[in-house]
């Protein structure tokens, strides 16, 4: 029997799915409620600067094997770039001092024994505190599981998990700190080394996947905002969108690929994270100095990564809700001394942006983590998809290509036991 897949969202939740579906020969529609594909994992051309640029900084790892199945499947994997290995560069900003974190490539962290390798002013035995990390702590914060103090914790561990969980690392959730610590330090240099879309969000993760599954005969629906389901028994059985209702097959399924606050409006009693978190991202229309590293961490200042892309420097705070009501012109003048402080580079402000997420990420605090439900719904034909859903990760690009993953994965295997 011939089926069509609907995914509700063509952020890269729903990508994902889509793209797993159609290679399994699912006739699969995409419907997407505002203008563009890709939720936050867009570029879009800016007037102010003259350039085409990204609505927030993602950076991948080397050991983010869904995104990079992702981008192998759309034919994309060398859009990403980075260095050949496993290294950080930081400076702190009050005292001036530069490092670099060099992580060698096996699971052994033989890198903490080289002082030339690791962070200044810590000892090899202080990383075997981090063991505590390694295994789940439901229901626990991270406060409860390690000393949230100390060197190790404020040049490593702090950043780390700040970049990683968009909250302040006391708070968050010690489960997702530990599925973090493993997939990263726990997992060696191979899975570390750090990967930007030197070209863009959208060349490198959107656009060539609508060119993929546009070629296997995929719909994608720009403007076609979902306004109900409309249920029956343990089905979905029609899609409302307003001006046209679409009926649902025996055998059709849908994947909602929507933000958490939208899903719960959607489906009466659905436990979705209420809480969120914001991510503060300005950009900067000027050439980073010679020799700047493409990824700068930037330790006891208000910015904390600064991204060196051609003709542009892009900075992100994590964590930035006590921004979002600052002036737009006094926040680019305080990112930017900083910037200027730690590049190098001239301090007269340059032609800047700021773009302020509200809601970029849901509060990954131990009470929020509980709220995230599975892909699987009490409706047969209905699977969920979103870096908020229970991947076991924090909100980031890898839980939401994950996300898709499973989503499509279920609706397949859902399809296999339906019955005639």
């Amino acid at each position: 029997m011939t089926r069509t897949v609907h995914i509700i969202g063509a952020g890269i939740a729903g990508l994902s799915a889509a793209l797993a579906l159609s290679a399994r020969g699912e006739r699969v529609i995409v419907h997407e409620a505002t203008a563009f594909a890709g939720g936050r994992c867009r570029s879009y051309r800016d007037a102010a600067l003259g350039m085409t640029i990204d609505n927030g900084n993602h950076l991948l790892l080397s050991g983010n094997h869904a995104a990079l199945g992702y981008l192998r499947s759309i034919g994309a994997a060398e859009r990403l770039v980075g260095p050949p290995r496993a290294e950080f560069a930081f400076v702190d900003f009050r005292s001036r001092e530069r490092w670099t974190l060099r992580f060698n490539d096996g699971r052994l962290p033989l890198w903490i024994f080289d002082r030339g390798r690791r962070v200044p002013g810590t000892r090899a035995p202080d990383y075997f505190a981090l063991a505590t990390l390694l295994w789940p702590h439901p229901g626990k914060s991270v406060a409860e599981v390690i000393a949230c103090d100390g060197t190790l914790y404020r040049r490593l561990v702090e950043p780390l998990l700040l970049a990683a969980l968009n909250i302040e690392p006391p708070l968050g959730s010690a489960r997702l700190a530990s599925a973090v610590i493993r997939e990263t330090l726990g997992a060696g240099g191979r899975a570390c080394r750090p990967l930007v879309a030197r070209d863009g969000l959208g060349a490198t993760l959107i656009e060539p996947a609508l060119d993929t599954l546009r070629s296997r005969g995929a719909a994608v629906r720009l403007e076609h905002q979902l306004r109900a389901l409309r249920f029956a028994a343990d089905r979905v059985v029609a899609l409302d969108f307003g001006s046209e209702t679409i009926a649902l097959g025996t055998a059709d399924a849908v994947i909602l690929a929507v933000p958490p606050y939208a899903a719960a409006a959607l489906v009466d009693g659905l436990s979705v994270p209420t809480e969120f978190r914001a991510i503060v991202n300005a950009h900067f229309a000027i050439d980073a100095p010679a020799g700047q590293p493409p990824i700068l961490g930037v330790l006891n200042g208000v910015v904390q990564w600064v991204f060196a892309f051609p003709g542009r420097v892009s900075i992100t705070i994590s964590a930035g809700d006590r921004f979002l009501d600052m002036p737009r012109d006094i926040l680019a003048k305080t990112i930017w001394n900083e910037v200027a402080a730690v590049t190098g580079l001239p301090s007269p402000l340059p032609p800047w942006q700021i773009v302020r997420e509200r809601r970029a990420t849901f509060a990954a605090t131990p009470a929020q983590d509980a709220k995230r439900p599975a892909s699987e719904t009490r409706w047969h034909n209905l699977a969920l998809a979103g870096d908020w859903t229970d991947t076991g990760l924090p909100a980031t690009i890898e839980s939401a290509i994950r996300s898709g993953n499973r989503a499509a994965a279920l609706v397949a295997r859902r399809s296999a036991t339906s019955p005639p």
